[in-house]
């Protein structure tokens, strides 16, 4: 290693939090609130997670003509029968406290004219339940009132690596431009987002590299359901567009925009009952068969009838303009684009994986929510309910001895990230068959390590570099192991359900709907786990 990398920190803490987002913040402020000494490790800087550019806002029941039981029953149908319904129930039904403490701490959302909180309508929902702030920039606003409690945060570190040991979790190796760091914690929870990056275009920031899946599986834990990747069916359509585009709001339908083709005729008449306000999933394929019967490369959002467009949607005003669009007067260019991971790591209801003192909350974790499809804006209400309850259980794992030393020393395989976007986004995308999976499968399992990294790092990088070229590889080797496992499990699961559509197996299989797990064998490869994942008791 370079001197700059040689050049060690070392910290401790209680509780590790990776990830700087609604769960991440959520779960250290009941940590800190307990007494107990927190510490969160953001790769970005404060606005770089996937919580900022949330837009349509939280699913929560609203206190007149709404129920738990209508929200339970919009969220199983979304998840095409692989959600848990025990779990579903269990983090709707602790929405409402979530949303008040997040108000209590300073949160401010939007009212109507009656001077109570304004809800509107997304796809998936029978009725007005979805509180939003600043119009559409409600994950902007969630994140300053969480970032305003003051919790202590290291921006610009990044985790390579959990070390674990005979009790579990010892803490974690990372690097920042100070080099390479050892912060010595007996509990860590993942909150890290995403893997919109395993795709050429997303909603998602760049950090969004499927960190925290594939830090859980180095570790030992289990994932599932890997290979329901929800691809947001409204995204701003640019010629040549590469990376982040910005998303066009499933807000804007649920106010009457209209889904129109080149031709000007519906996109998803007679397709669902719902029409534009179907499932994420349903409304993506619509689109998807639409430009291939047409052969276009995307279709059109019609908002011109909506009055005060740029008072009620302001950051996709801001964003339309900058394409030269006016959304008052313009057709909007829309196509789907990779959005968010259904599946992740394996947890139970709160937060506990298979891995003692390893934990995980939003969209990296794996609770049974979202099952097959994640129900619109139901994602900032898991990471304020499950990071809560994350924060609390990773208080069990206080007096157990923690000393992050030595990592594993493994080499992690890695594939040229624009080789493995083009990849999965020719064959994993929003229709995918048998065949491309197994093309993309070969692809990837070419991929090779780098060389061995120093035996204290563990880390896939070159034996001289910045902290820059290290983060490179790291991300590289995340989302190399990412997309192996959600391959994998794309291959097995021969049927179409929820957003996993395979056009030579279009019709859902007979019978309950069982959910794919995921662990690497000795070697490093993605295997399909066929017994039950036990996982780890409180202490």
């Amino acid at each position: 290693m370079t001197d700059q990398l040689d050049r060690a920190w070392e910290a401790r803490a209680d509780l590790v939090v990776i990830g700087g987002g609604v769960a991440g913040l959520t779960a250290a402020r009941a940590v800190a609130r307990a007494g107990a000494r927190v510490l969160i490790l953001s790769k970005g800087g404060p606005a770089d997670t996937a919580t900022q550019y949330a837009q349509g806002g939280i699913a929560v029941v609203a206190p007149h003509g709404d129920s738990v039981d209508s929200h339970v029953a919009d969220t199983l149908a979304a998840g095409g029968g692989l959600c848990d319904p025990d779990a579903v129930r269990s983090i709707v039904a602790g929405g409402p406290d979530a949303v008040a403490a997040l108000t209590d701490l300073g949160a401010v959302f939007d009212l109507g004219r009656d001077g109570q909180v304004s809800r509107t309508r997304e796809g998936g929902h029978s009725t007005r339940r979805i509180i939003h702030a600043g119009g559409d920039a409600t994950g902007a606003e969630v994140q300053r009132a969480l970032s305003a409690a003051g919790l202590p945060v290291l921006f610009g570190t990044t985790v390579l690596e959990v070390v674990t040991g005979a009790t579990g979790v010892q803490g974690v190796l990372a690097v920042s431009e100070r080099g390479l760091g050892r912060v010595h914690a007996p509990a860590v929870l993942l909150a890290t987002g995403g893997l919109g990056q395993l795709y050429a275009l997303s909603t998602n920031p760049a950090g969004a590299t499927a960190d925290g899946v594939a830090l859980a599986l180095w570790a030992g834990a289990a994932v599932a359901d890997l290979e329901f990747v929800q691809f947001h069916p409204t995204v701003l359509y640019t010629p040549d567009g590469f990376g982040r585009q910005p998303l066009i709001s499933e807000a804007v339908r649920g106010e009457g925009a209209r889904l129109v083709d080149a031709l000007g005729d519906s996109v998803t008449a007679g397709v669902h009952p719902r029409g534009d306000l179907a499932p994420r999933d349903v409304v993506s394929r619509a689109i998807a068969a639409r430009m291939r019967s047409l052969g276009t490369d995307h279709v059109y959002l019609d908002a011109r009838e909506i009055t005060e467009f740029t008072r009620r949607f302001p950051t996709i005003t801001m964003s339309c303009r900058a394409a030269g669009i006016d959304p008052r007067r313009d057709l909007i260019p829309v196509a789907p684009a990779a959005h968010y991971q259904c599946g992740g790591v394996v947890t139970d209801l709160h937060g506990r994986t298979g891995v003692p003192g390893l934990y995980a909350a939003g969209e990296v974790a794996r609770t049974g929510l979202h099952g097959a499809n994640r129900l619109a804006s139901n994602s900032l209400l898991e990471g304020l309910v499950m990071g809560e309850r994350a924060g609390l259980a990773a208080l069990e794992r206080l007096g157990e001895p923690a000393g992050a030393t030595g990592g594993s020393g493994k080499v992690r395989p890695v594939l040229p990230r624009p080789v493995l976007q083009q990849t999965m986004t020719e064959h994993a995308s929003v229709v995918r068959d048998g065949a491309g999976l197994a093309r993309a499968a070969r692809l990837v399992d070419t991929a090779r390590g780098d060389e061995p990294a120093a035996s204290a790092t563990a880390v896939p990088a070159p034996r001289s570099g910045t902290p820059a070229d290290v983060v490179a590889r790291v991300e590289d080797a995340a989302l190399t192991v990412t997309a192996r496992a959600l391959l994998l499990a794309a291959r097995v699961r021969t049927e179409s359900r929820g957003c996993h559509t395979r056009s030579d197996h279009p019709r859902t299989a007979p019978g309950p709907a069982q959910p794919i797990m995921v662990r690497l064998d000795e070697g490093g490869a993605p295997r399909v786990v066929t017994e039950p994942t036990p996982l780890a008791a409180p202490s």
